[in-house]
């Protein structure tokens, strides 16, 4: 009996520890045991040094949402044998009813206001019948598209009767400095949400891989892969500061080189799409180049710093203003100028209409002029792509110019019609190239038309042969037109 009744009171006492009690055998007293402290968070910042973005991400992912496009497509008939053949045509009948293909694309979005407002990329949506939104805690919404704008790869969605949504604030993404830490969210693959941490490697970069020359991406090494496309780039203040747009990658796959739409242009972007359905930029009428080295000693500049307008078109923006071909523009507004596309974006943000002060250097003076913009139409774009290479010509009657490796012959009205000219007969067409001298290293070649060579008008032979002969050593200043392109090219001659 002893064994059995210490026995039960072991049974007892065990289910009582099982029940989150403890009782005391002497007294029959039962005490409750409390559940141990959830252990403490990771700290932040440790000793300065920040251990932790979690806090950051908890801010910020919910706003980021995956985007689920349907396209749908027209079901190719299926090819049979002999269906060309007259004879067995007549046994087959019409199939109706086929079910058009759906093709789908995947991609991120980010949810930019309470109502539902969502920025992401063009080619996430472009061509979209149905486009679906997935938030983070797992709901589905149907998304509304409001506009979208293929030159900056941006496009705007909206999830109509919706309130309160989780949302990030756009930062200034003027603001951002090369080697802040930034994060990337987005849904790469389809796998679910996913945080990458990197840092801003570069600013102002243009890719080229997009549609238009609006580009002016934060370059970052923050692992973006597919899928990621229209993802945020966020600040560790949770700021909305990127949309992320583009990889270069030779396999496809992240290598540390990603390229983020900056949140201003991304701004402006959506504020005229939401109010106007389009985005409307400005146009200066200009053709423009930055300035190398070779450029800067062929014009005798002390640095190479501003832009080189290479052509005005008459009648525009900028020629009303004074602008003439030649000028170097150093300034918009008073910000420096350091290249044709951080010139060509700040025109393109700027409303048709208004005024732009612009600081030009001509011959070696600054001055001030205003611009009102025009408007840009895609529609004014020439590309000539099918112009002739030239004709070769009869070889004796041309004077090669052995300084910089060239065969010219004066454009005639015919010659200009051949190359798809705006001009009747103006310059000289380059008929021979020699692929070992001075004008091919710099990159001349047949059917280029030399408009100026030193800034002094050439439209004979002899004229390119004393311009050549003034340069005195120093790179020769050539202005090419190239299908219409009107671009300065520096020869270094042999």
């Amino acid at each position: 009996m002893r064994i059995r009744f210490f026995s039960v009171l072991l049974i007892l006492g065990s289910l009582a520890v099982f029940s989150g009690c403890k009782s005391n055998l002497l007294t029959g007293e039962q005490t409750t045991i409390q559940p141990p402290p959830p252990a403490p968070s990771a700290p932040i910042v440790v000793d300065g040094v920040r251990t932790s973005y979690a806090d950051v991400v908890e801010k910020t992912s919910p706003a980021v949402v995956r985007i689920e496009s349907q396209i749908k497509t027209q079901a190719q008939q299926q090819q049979l044998p002999f269906n060309d053949d007259d004879f067995f045509r007549q046994f087959q009948t019409p199939r109706q009813n086929q079910r058009p293909q759906v093709e789908r694309g995947l991609g991120s979005g980010v949810i930019v206001s309470a109502d539902g407002t969502i920025l992401t990329n063009n080619h996430v949506v472009e061509g979209a019948d149905k486009i679906t939104v997935f938030m983070s805690d797992n709901k589905t919404f149907e998304a509304k598209l409001v506009g979208s704008d293929k030159p900056s790869d941006l496009a705007v969605l909206k999830l109509e009767g919706q309130q309160n949504l989780p949302f990030l604030n756009l930062g200034n993404s003027d603001n951002v400095r090369i080697g802040d830490i930034v994060l990337a969210i987005g849904n790469p693959l389809g796998i679910g949400q996913t945080v990458t941490q990197g840092i801003i490697s570069a600013k102002g970069r243009r890719t080229g891989l997009s549609d238009g020359s609006y580009e002016d991406f934060l370059q970052t090494d923050a692992a973006i892969n597919r899928g990621n496309s229209g993802g945020a780039l966020v600040n560790l203040q949770g700021e909305l500061i990127g949309i992320n747009s583009q990889i270069l990658s030779p396999s496809g796959g992240n290598i540390g080189i990603g390229f983020s739409i900056p949140s201003n242009m991304a701004k402006s972007v959506m504020d005229q799409l939401i109010e106007h359905g389009k985005v409307r930029r400005g146009f200066l009428g200009v053709n423009i180049q930055n300035i190398t080295e070779a450029t800067a000693k062929a014009l005798d500049l002390k640095e190479a710093k501003g832009v080189l307008v290479s052509n005005v078109k008459a009648g525009g923006s900028a020629d009303k203003a004074g602008v003439k071909r030649g000028d170097i523009i150093i300034a918009i507004n008073g910000d420096k100028i350091d290249d044709g596309n951080t010139l060509r974006n700040k025109v393109a943000g700027t409303l048709p209409g208004n005024p732009i002060k612009l600081t030009v250097v001509r011959n070696g003076a600054e001055q001030e002029l205003t611009a009102t913009l025009d408007e840009f139409q895609s529609e004014n774009d020439k590309a000539s792509n099918n112009g002739s290479e030239g004709e070769r010509g009869n070889e004796s009657e041309n004077k090669p110019t052995g300084k910089l490796g060239l065969s010219l012959q004066p454009v005639t009205p015919q010659v200009a019609k051949q190359l798809n000219l705006d001009s009747d007969g103006e310059g000289l067409v380059v008929v021979d190239v020699d692929p070992n001298g001075a004008s091919a290293e710099a990159g001349i070649m047949r059917g280029d038309v030399i408009l100026e060579i030193n800034k002094k008008t050439v439209a004979t032979l002899d004229d390119a042969q004393k311009a050549i002969e003034l340069s005195e050593g120093k790179p020769v200043l050539l202005l090419v037109n190239r299908k219409n392109q009107v671009i300065y090219v520096p020869v270094s001659p042999k």
